[in-house]
């Protein structure tokens, strides 16, 4: 379970046996959503969140900070996918402790 990002007490990470197509989960306390990022010839194109089977979906104040860090992070978290899942390179969390407006 590669850990991408803390952002506020908010997780953003992979699972290690995703699948495509390219997305993240944002887990806090329990709760969890989900971001797609739709990449076409090689450009992020689109971001869609979605809530996760079977878990309550993020809150909306947790679900704004999950969409400010993945919005501002997307063309690296398409590559950290692509070093983890393709590559099978480690990926080195980051915390981070200032707002990415």
């Amino acid at each position: 379970m590669p850990k991408l990002y803390e952002y506020f007490g908010l997780i953003v990470m992979f699972y290690a046996n995703e699948h495509e197509p390219v997305h993240v989960h944002g887990k806090f306390q329990g709760r969890e959503s989900r971001a797609e990022i739709v990449v076409v010839n090689g450009i992020v194109t689109e971001i869609r969140y979605s809530g996760v089977l079977g878990r309550a979906s993020l809150e909306p104040n947790e679900l704004r900070f999950f969409q400010e860090i993945v919005s501002v992070k997307a063309n690296e978290i398409v590559s950290k996918w692509i070093d983890f899942f393709v590559l099978h390179k480690s990926i080195k969390p980051e915390r981070i402790t200032r707002r990415l407006k």
